[in-house]
């Protein structure tokens, strides 16, 4: 399999990686979005999708990242320790923790990505899986392992805004990713449905600011392309720009409406 995470690689060298979600969780949708030229392919199994708990679920996932040249992004349903081994033991390089509010909440699920961390030894278990080529323990995987992970947080409610400093000094800590949606619901003042528009690109300003001063990548959602190029202007290293059903509707919906039947 594929060692090297192009992801991480592309964010230290100071570029901009671009992705979108694929909804349907489907292989050969993911090898047609390496085909496009995308970075990564979004993949939330917090919100749909088979279980993360079944790790053959990510072997042809991984396999087809690998055949389409492109990375997956996995989000997880919470941040968990032991999903967090079980995810990175199946093949993902790159992960990301939802439901963060304080840098305590995140700290061991970002530990349990790695062998080594800060300074001692990290919480990631040894074990036989895609990830280590089915060998097990061996020196040569082990070794890599911490260079090719990569471990983001979302930052998607009114309390990890608050507290962003703190979470973005969580060791090893690879990126934090904008969730505006959630955030919305969270500064809504506690009607769900309420729009504020102005707190949240507060908090989405405050977060940025916060990565680009502590040298944490940060990402977001802009389905428009000027919005998109306006992110990267900005600073935003990732960049989600659309998903597979969406790409669908808005294509074939037009055709169909372009039609006379």
């Amino acid at each position: 399999m594929r060692v090297e995470n192009g992801f991480r690689r592309a964010l230290e060298a100071g570029e901009t990686v671009l992705g979108a979600s694929a909804a349907t969780f489907s292989p050969t949708v993911i090898e047609t979005l390496g085909a496009v030229g995308l970075d990564f392919v979004w993949l939330d199994f917090e919100h749909g999708g088979p279980s993360p708990w079944d790790a053959t679920v990510f072997e042809e996932l991984t396999r087809a990242a690998e055949a389409g040249d492109i990375e997956l992004l996995v989000r997880l349903p919470k941040p968990d320790p032991a999903l967090v081994r079980k995810v990175l033991d199946a093949g993902v390089r790159t992960i990301l923790i939802p439901r963060v509010e304080t840098a305590e909440q995140l700290r061991p699920a970002v530990e349990a990505a790695h062998f080594a961390y800060d300074g001692d030894v990290g919480d990631r278990g040894v074990g036989v899986g895609r990830t280590s080529e089915w060998a097990g323990y061996v020196d040569s995987y082990i070794g890599r392992e911490d260079e090719e992970v990569l471990v983001g947080t979302m930052i998607e409610n009114e309390r990890a805004v608050e507290n962003i400093e703190e979470i973005l000094a969580v060791p090893h800590l690879g990126f934090a990713f904008v969730g505006p949606a959630d955030l919305a619901m969270s500064l809504s003042g506690g009607t769900p449905t309420a729009k504020n528009p102005e707190a949240v690109a507060d908090a989405a300003e405050r977060t940025r600011e916060a990565c680009l001063d502590a040298g944490v990548p940060i990402g977001r959602i802009k389905n428009d392309p000027d919005e998109a190029q306006a992110a990267i202007d900005a600073g935003y290293q990732i960049v989600r720009i659309g998903g597979d059903t969406g790409a669908i509707r808005a294509v074939l919906g037009e055709r169909l409406d372009e039609l006379d039947r």
